[in-house]
C-alpha cells in the first residue's frame, strides 16, 4: 500500500509518528467513454480557455479569483494555511462510540506507527479498545480541512473521515407523510424486527452488481443476448399492512425452523 499522509497523531503530550493507508478500495468497473458513431475512445484535455491550447500538468497552478485578478497560490501556501493540521491530527477530545450517528462517516484510513513510535501507538490503541472510546481530532489533507474520528479495528489503529455539521442538510425538506400507526401495528412490525435480527457479519454481504454487470459484458462480447430478470414492486396499501407483517413473520419463522 502506498500512503496517503505522513505526519504526527497526538493526544496530551504523546506524540506518535504515523504514516496514513486508505482502509477501503473501489470496486467500480473501468468503463471507458466512447463516441456511439464509431466507438473511439473520448479524451479530455486541459485546455487554455483564452488560446484554445492543450495546458501540461507541470504548468498547471491554482489560483483564487479576487476582484479582476487571480491571486496564484503555491505548495508552500496550503500547508502554512495551517502549518500544525498539515503534519498533525491532533486528538482534541474523546467521545462515547454511541454518540457518532452512522451518517457522518465517509472514508476509513488506517495508521501505522513509524520510527520510534510504535510503544506510544500501541498504548492509544490499547487505551481505545479498554475505555471503548472513539478520538474527535482534526488536520488538513489535500489541501481540506478534515473532522475524524479515531478508533480501532482488528489491533491496527484507524482513523474515519467524518463529516463537519455543516456538511449535514437540513431533514425538515424531507416530506414525511402524519400517517397514525397502531400500537398493534408496531408490535408486530417490532417482532419482525426481532425475529430478523442476528449477528452483524459484514463479510457475508458481497458486492454482486459488479460481477452481474460483467456477465452482461462477456455475454453482449459472445453475441448472446441478454436474459434480464423483471422485477416488480408495489406499495403496500395502508389497509394490507397487519396482513403482509404477519405474513413476513410466518415466512421467517418457517425459514428459520
Amino acid at each position: 500500500m502506498k500512503s496517503v499522509w505522513n505526519g504526527t497523531v497526538s493526544f496530551g503530550l504523546v506524540s506518535i509518528p504515523i504514516k496514513m493507508y486508505s482502509a477501503s478500495e473501489s470496486r467500480n468497473l473501468d468503463l471507458d467513454m466512447l463516441d456511439k458513431h464509431d466507438h473511439a475512445r473520448i479524451r479530455y484535455k486541459r485546455v487554455n480557455e483564452e488560446t484554445g491550447e492543450e495546458v501540461e500538468w507541470k504548468d498547471i497552478v491554482k489560483g483564487f479569483k479576487k476582484d479582476d485578478a487571480y491571486v496564484i497560490l503555491e505548495k508552500e501556501d496550503f500547508e502554512n494555511a495551517n502549518v500544525k493540521k498539515s503534519k498533525t491530527i491532533d486528538i482534541e477530545e474523546f467521545v462515547e462510540e454511541t454518540e457518532v450517528a452512522d451518517m457522518l462517516f465517509k472514508n476509513p484510513y488506517y495508521l501505522e506507527p513509524q520510527k520510534e513510535g510504535g510503544k506510544a501507538y500501541n498504548l492509544l490503541r490499547d487505551a481505545l479498545k479498554k475505555t471503548g472510546k472513539l478520538g474527535v481530532a482534526t488536520f488538513v489533507m489535500r489541501q481540506k480541512e478534515n473532522l475524524s474520528l479515531i478508533g480501532v479495528y482488528k489491533n491496527v489503529i484507524v482513523l474515519h473521515v467524518i463529516r463537519f455539521a455543516e456538511e449535514i442538510r437540513d431533514p425538515k425538506e424531507v416530506k414525511i407523510p402524519k400517517t397514525k400507526t397502531s400500537d398493534k401495528e408496531i408490535a408486530m412490525a417490532e417482532d419482525l424486527i426481532e425475529n430478523y435480527t442476528e449477528k452483524f457479519n459484514f463479510k457475508k454481504y458481497k458486492d454482486v452488481y459488479n460481477s452481474q454487470l460483467l456477465k452482461i459484458i462477456e455475454s453482449k462480447a459472445s453475441g448472446k443476448k441478454v436474459k434480464v430478470e423483471k422485477t416488480k414492486s408495489e406499495p403496500t396499501a395502508a389497509k394490507d399492512l397487519m396482513a403482509k407483517l404477519k405474513a413476513s413473520l410466518d415466512q421467517r419463522k418457517k425459514k428459520a425452523s
